[in-house]
């Protein structure tokens, strides 16, 4: 295994964090070089993504490395019966790194017990979505000013929302009070409401998506329910509009309340909030490039700081 590889959130600590954070924005400031001259990125996505692979693809291009890979599982020879470790092992044979998404939890970290190449997760079934969380982290840095001490209202699909159980993973350093907007069969799961519980985090636990709630928010971070994670269909159609962020809504929050979503959306977004200020998903996914950028040189052993 190779200690470099970005698999979870909880495997960085804190100082990590913001240095990963610093790297970010100097890789907004600084987007175009050569820092990765001569070096083979693969992407590995065996689950649909746009955001995530073209954002990492675009920062191997933007640093001068070269991409490798596939975006479809079915182009790959997993259609041929090959398992995920002869995938990595043969894989591991052309790259300098490994990008990886991949429907089962826990198959990023497996894929570092299987090569010396670096492996950073780009989701990993319901369980984290590390990359995101760095640029969810940047968004916030930059439109707070601040990471410590923030209300983040965490809106929709909970139990299988990848991006909030890592987002609360790394939010636990800096002192946040969360408000959870679900439906019981969506809410948080427990071993997440026990970590809160274990750092001493305020949390509460809404059914209703209110005024008050909304009002009391420095952060709104809305999710897309995941049709994809149901078994029972049933279950999706009852939950699946159940909270709909719409522009009027917005009217008594706080003039720097800012609206994320990791996207895609469907309904959980009203297109009436894209002209409001407030709004800034679609400045967030700009801010994966720089992120990516960030994990990119770390995973490889690079300071940009310091060339």
């Amino acid at each position: 295994m190779n200690s470099s590889s970005f698999v979870a959130i909880d495997d960085i600590n804190k100082q990590e964090l913001l240095d990963l954070l610093e790297r970010t924005r100097y890789f907004e400031e600084h987007p175009n070089s050569k820092i990765l001259d001569g070096r083979v990125v693969a992407t590995l996505f065996f689950e649909p993504s746009t955001r995530t692979r073209l954002s990492f693809e675009t920062a191997v291009n933007r640093l001068g490395g070269r991409v490798i890979g596939f975006s479809d599982a079915s182009t790959s020879s997993t259609s041929k019966g090959e398992t995920l470790k002869d995938t990595i092992k043969m894989v591991s044979n052309y790259a300098d790194i490994i990008v990886m998404r991949h429907f089962l939890e826990g198959a990023a970290q497996y894929a570092t017990e299987v090569t010396d190449v670096p492996i950073v997760n780009a989701g990993d079934g319901a369980n984290q979505h590390p990359s995101q969380t760095l640029l969810d982290l940047y968004s916030i840095l930059k439109t707070q000013g601040r990471l410590e001490g923030l209300v983040i209202t965490m809106v929709g699909d909970l139990k299988y929302g990848r991006t909030v159980h890592s987002l609360l993973m790394a939010m636990r350093h800096f002192k946040p009070v969360f408000n959870f907007v679900s439906s019981p069969e969506l809410r948080m799961p427990e071993e997440y409401i026990r970590l809160c519980d274990r750092e001493g985090i305020e949390y509460h636990e809404y059914t209703d998506f209110s005024k008050e709630v909304i009002d009391s928010s420095d952060i709104i971070y809305m999710t897309r329910v995941q049709r994809e994670r149901f078994s029972d269909i049933m279950e999706y159609e009852r939950v699946k509009n159940l909270y709909t962020l719409r522009n009027a809504m917005l009217d008594g929050s706080k003039p720097t309340v800012r609206i994320l979503h990791p996207l895609p959306r469907v309904n959980e977004i009203n297109t009436d909030v894209d002209d409001n200020p407030k709004a800034y998903y679609f400045e967030q996914a700009r801010n994966g490039v720089f992120a990516r950028q960030a994990i990119l040189t770390r995973a490889l052993g690079i300071d940009p700081l310091k060339l």
